[in-house]
């Protein structure tokens, strides 16, 4: 139904953008030369609150109104940012709120971490203070994968469908449909995110706020549900579970986390925008949108299929060490192929480059 439906919407966003001239325009960090509409937002928005609402109908649970109220405060932030640029002070404190109303939920409620690293219980207001970082985290980390066509999508569809699978496997319905729903979604937004003239969209941060709320809000779940025996029996190890939500959202921590540590390096701050992305690091080898979001979506699956296997085998602290050592092969990959790029670059064109070290030199000597 969520494909369906947002196959059925997204045409007419299409329609009311250009026709309205409500178009993205080109600038240096982009990498498309044509403005195209960023409004895909707007058909997850209407597809979440309608099936979310039909869902509710069925509960007597509040969290899918706390849900849907998280949601809109996140879209009208993020489709301000689409229209007219609005402050990161703003998109903040839109998280910040849509966070509040989820963080109560009966349904989420975070008091034990299952022994991980020998931790078992938790303060409750710990456990308020973590989701908080847990939500505002993550909506900005998977907005800041959006920066090339289909990575955003393909990366949210690994997630939620390895958390849909997980809560089949634990008997949790209405979170399966969530995951499936937010699917969905993502499935048939890629239809006309890699199309190419005028049927193109992009999710724009009203999109990626939501659709990031979304992950967030299935990351809770999976952090707060108690120990499901028949898995346990079968091997699973609950002390893993924080282990586990890191592995099934590697790309998005990952990226943010290297471009954060990038940025401080080179004595910029860590919101500063540049091309120091995962994906901006394959585009500069040669690969295209497609191939380069395909990659890094594979490198996101198969760092959870890694971690099933070793789960099995290790506890909480092995797995520690495991995830680490997963990182750090990751990081030193990227940055061979970032540098392996910029020495092709630096060949390619020698005038830039001398023009490049000539700044580094004044802006040294300043």
């Amino acid at each position: 139904m969520a494909f369906v439906l947002t196959w059925y919407f997204t045409p007419k966003v299409l329609w009311v953008s250009r026709e309205k001239d409500l178009m993205k325009e080109v600038n240096a960090r982009s990498s498309h030369k044509m403005a195209i509409p960023p409004f895909g937002g707007v058909a997850f928005f209407l597809v979440l609150v309608l099936i979310i609402s039909l869902l509710q109908a069925l509960r007597t649970s509040p969290t899918g109104n706390h849900l849907i109220i998280g949601l809109t405060f996140l879209f009208m932030a993020g489709l301000k940012d689409d229209l007219v640029i609005s402050s990161a002070r703003l998109k903040f404190i839109s998280q910040l709120f849509a966070a509040g109303f989820i963080i109560f939920s009966p349904e989420l409620q975070l008091t034990s971490l299952h022994g991980f690293l020998g931790v078992f219980e938790i303060p409750i207001l710990l456990g308020y203070a973590f989701k908080v970082l847990i939500v505002v985290a993550l909506i900005n980390a998977y907005n800041l994968i959006d920066g090339i066509d289909g990575l955003a999508g393909i990366v949210g569809i690994v997630i939620s469908l390895t958390y849909a699978l997980v809560f089949y496997s634990t008997g949790h319905p209405y979170f399966v449909l969530l995951s499936l729903c937010t699917a969905g979604i993502l499935s048939a937004f890629l239809r006309f995110n890699f199309s190419r003239g005028r049927k193109k969209i992009f999710m724009g941060d009203g999109g990626s706020l939501v659709m990031g709320f979304m992950i967030a809000f299935l990351s809770l779940k999976l952090l707060v549900m108690k120990p499901y025996q028949p898995l346990v029996r079968e091997g699973y190890t609950p002390e893993n579970t924080l282990l586990f939500a890191l592995a099934v959202l590697f790309l998005p921590i990952f990226d943010t986390l290297r471009v954060i540590l990038i940025r401080l390096k080179n004595g910029k701050t860590p919101f500063e925008a540049d091309r120091n992305h995962m994906h901006h690091v394959l585009l500069d080898n040669g690969l295209s949108h497609k191939k380069a979001s395909f990659v890094l979506g594979g490198l996101n699956l198969a760092v959870i299929v890694l971690f099933i296997m070793l789960s099995r085998d290790l506890k909480s602290g092995g797995m520690s060490l495991a995830m680490l050592g997963v990182f750090v092969i990751v990081a030193i990959a990227f940055e061979a192929l970032r540098k392996k790029a910029l020495r092709r670059s630096l060949r390619e064109n020698p005038k830039e480059a001398k023009q490049s070290r000539k700044d580094k030199v004044a802006m040294a000597g300043e």
